[in-house]
């Protein structure tokens, strides 16, 4: 099958990553995957919310600014509330760089990333996944070197990465034009080695297989594992 950008079924988009994006975070990055950019900003605060009793805690923000899609979307402070959808994804980042961390060598520590999409066009929470652990992890580095922490605390690499069956036809690192056709849609956050963190998988046009839900897990991986191998290249646990 020909996908609309020419790509093989199990090829991820181009990805570019340009670490250390802004001046003031303590750990920031951009992330292009194709024409989604989301950047990334890791704070750190010398205190923890009040339900953590020992360790730290690594939470997250997400954002999509008003014009980083097709058309203008309002702000959610113009609404006077979180919208549900970045409610939800800002959870799944905040549990899956958690994941990653050990929190009690973190100290009394809170790690806050911002991640902001600056233009959307599909796995926007995965990009935000994979960039705001690049932007905790420099953002440790940056203690570390401070002589604030002995190690980045950090056990393991982690990525995220859509998948999706187009058409009856199973496809990684789906493009705009392809999510919103798609029969199944799927997220995945793994570490390196290939362990689930996060399975978020949905039928939206049709009910599907096992054997689906294997071959979309599989093209997953794959994706995740070329995500970490590139986040080595900036940074070493």
């Amino acid at each position: 099958m020909i996908r609309f950008d020419g790509r093989k079924v199990d090829e991820l988009r181009p990805v570019k990553i340009t670490p250390n994006f802004t001046k003031f975070a303590e750990g920031s990055c951009l992330i292009e995957m194709g024409n989604t950019v989301v950047l990334c900003n890791a704070s750190v605060e010398d205190k923890v919310p009040p339900h953590v009793k020992q360790g730290g805690w690594i939470t997250a923000e997400y954002s999509m600014l008003p014009r980083a899609n097709r058309e203008r979307s309002r702000r959610d402070i113009d609404k006077l509330k979180l919208s549900s959808r970045s409610a939800e994804i800002q959870r799944l980042i905040g549990r899956s760089l958690r994941s990653a961390a050990d929190l009690s060598a973190l100290g009394e520590r809170t790690v806050i990333l911002d991640c902001d999409v600056l233009q959307g066009d599909g796995g926007t929470r995965t990009a935000s996944v994979t960039g705001g652990f690049l932007a905790l992890a420099l953002a440790l580095q940056r203690l570390v070197e401070r002589g604030e922490l002995p190690s980045i605390p950090l056990r393991a690499y982690v990525s995220g990465i859509s998948a999706g069956i187009v058409d009856n036809t199973p496809m990684l690192d789906l493009c705009y034009e392809e999510d919103s056709h798609a029969m199944v849609d799927m997220n995945c956050v793994m570490t390196a080695e290939g362990r689930i963190i996060e399975l978020q998988a949905t039928g939206e046009g049709r009910p599907y297989t096992r054997e689906e839900q294997q071959k979309l897990l599989e093209l997953c991986e794959k994706g995740n594992r070329e995500l970490c191998a590139l986040l080595r290249r900036y940074i070493t646990l």
